[in-house]
């Protein structure tokens, strides 16, 4: 039988694929063209199988995803109550330089002084830069919430914020949102077929397991690893990074809390001697887990550092294999399909890249539709240089943190190789050599990562510049003097104002 909305009017979209990267499709999509309660201005039906597992370990989000959520509709509240959310406000990064007593922050809030003063030059020890700039570090050192119960939701004055969720309970809260509120219709059935345009790389209809036939104006491929239309049937192959980024597992854990917890306000990532272990604290419990290359250790062997990190030496805790290969489709919109999430591509989840790309590529949706035929070959031309870019920045963001470590195992030398660096990145790192990383390096609109992240992660790992080239530019001391203590004055205050993030979460969600 033919689906009942084909006789629409409206431009019709099909996402085939459920969870995060699905429902978050579908809302951002159908937020933007919701005209009423239900009403949605265009036709929008997710396909989803129901004996397909979701890979669900994705629970770090990028500041992003605030405005996202807010634009949807939902509140902010409600994401905390349903998804064991906890406020997430950067990274650190332990033991990335040498395998002991070593650490750094990547905060979400830009430097104090950003865009009047460059900090670095003025700095004695550069590897200082985020506590000398930044009050954000002391925050999540002492495990407070970015914001104090009288704020409202989604607000803070001036501590930028992501989140850590349950990825699970975030995708059926999704499903709940877009069926009820933004007209989004569902069907729980598997794809058994996929019938392409004669001579073009349309796809013309996917035929169901029920008998159903559906059509669309533009299919979303959300279908994760598999890529069943991007890949599978539309043949589009995937631009291997292993070169680049050698991590190709990992290894992942629920963990509860117990006795008397703090929930950190930030993800940690520890080095390992083949990998790392990421370490994300909900409200109800702990998301962690390790990503390693198999070229450089065993299954088992990062099975036990896990285990021997959360303290599960008896492995009480029940653990999940994920496989997957580094890279990205180039053609990430072919035809009339466009691929989010993980069938369009993946690197390791370093700096919580995964969701944005997801929020990025469905608004790009959102705005474009409704589309007419002859104008896709151009939208998805634009579609394809822009995530190319994209992906090859987040590729240098994320192969940045392991090039200037100074430890000895295999895995660690063959991050520091030069043959495993991007030129991209060497011609950056070639010009950063004098002057550090500047706004202007940064200045496209479609940049994921600004010249504030790359300053936090170069400096923060002790890459200094030598500034001595451009010694007449750096006369404002006394403006870098009452920068710096500008910001001991915001910490101190930060410091004794802001609640405890645990306790801020329990009382704002019994309020």
């Amino acid at each position: 039988m033919a689906q009942s909305s084909q006789h629409s009017s409206k431009q019709r979209i099909v996402i085939v694929g459920g969870g995060t990267a699905g429902w978050l499709s579908a809302a951002i999509i159908a937020a933007k063209h919701n005209s009423g309660p239900s009403e949605c201005g265009l036709d929008i039906t997710l396909i989803e199988s129901s004996d397909i597992p979701t890979v669900g370990v994705g629970e770090g989000t990028w500041p992003t995803m605030r405005n996202t959520l807010k634009d949807i509709g939902l509140s902010e509240k409600e994401v905390f109550r349903r998804c064991s959310a906890a406020f997430k406000q950067g990274g650190k990064f332990v033991n990335w330089v040498k395998p002991q007593g070593d650490a750094y922050y990547h905060p979400f809030t830009v430097p104090l002084g950003y865009g009047r003063v460059e900090m670095a030059p003025y700095l004695d020890d550069i590897a200082n830069f985020a506590n000398a700039t930044n009050f954000q570090q002391h925050v999540c050192e002492q495990n407070m919430a970015p914001r104090t119960l009288s704020e409202a939701e989604y607000s803070s004055a001036q501590s930028n914020y992501a989140y850590h969720l349950d990825a699970g309970a975030f995708a059926d809260l999704l499903k709940e949102f877009c069926k009820d509120k933004l007209g989004v219709s569902h069907k729980v059935a598997t794809v058994d077929s996929v019938k392409k345009a004669h001579g073009s790389d349309n796809i013309e209809s996917i035929q169901l397991n029920d008998g159903s036939q559906y059509h669309a104006d533009l299919f979303v491929d959300c279908s994760g690893f598999r890529s069943l239309l991007l890949g599978e049937s539309l043949k589009e192959p995937l631009v291997s990074t292993n070169d680049v980024l050698f991590n190709n597992s990992a290894i992942a854990l629920h963990v509860p809390y117990d006795g008397d917890y703090e929930i950190k306000p930030y993800t940690q990532a520890t080095a390992q001697e083949a990998g790392w272990i990421w370490d994300i604290g909900l409200s109800s419990r702990r998301g962690v887990g390790h990503v390693f290359s198999t070229d450089f250790t065993s299954d088992d062997q990062a099975e036990s550092i896990l285990r021997n990190y959360v303290g599960d030496t008896d492995a009480k805790l029940k653990a999940r294999v994920i496989r997957f290969e580094s890279g990205y489709r180039k053609q990430i919109w072919k035809g009339n399909c466009v691929g989010v999430g993980l069938s369009a591509g993946f690197v390791e989840p370093l700096e919580a890249t995964a969701l944005m790309l997801i929020e990025i590529s469905a608004r790009y949706i959102a705005e474009q539709m409704p589309l007419p035929q002859a104008a896709m070959p151009i939208v998805s031309q634009r579609f394809n240089k822009q995530m190319q870019y994209r992906w090859q920045r987040i590729i240098d963001f994320l192969k940045l943190h392991y090039i200037f470590n100074q430890r000895s195992e295999p895995y660690w030398v063959a991050n520091r190789d030069p043959s495993s660096i991007p030129e991209s990145l060497k011609e950056d790192l070639e010009i950063w050599k004098y002057r550090g990383p500047q706004i202007a390096d940064f200045s496209a609109a479609i940049e994921l990562f600004p010249a504030a992240s790359y300053q936090y992660v170069l400096y923060g790992m002790g890459f200094s510049p030598d500034f001595s080239l451009q010694s007449h530019f750096y006369r404002d001391q006394a403006l870098a003097d009452k920068v710096m203590s500008q910001n001991k004055l915001i910490t101190q205050q930060k410091l004794s104002s802001l609640p405890n993030h645990r306790d801020y979460i329990s009382q704002w969600l019994e309020g």
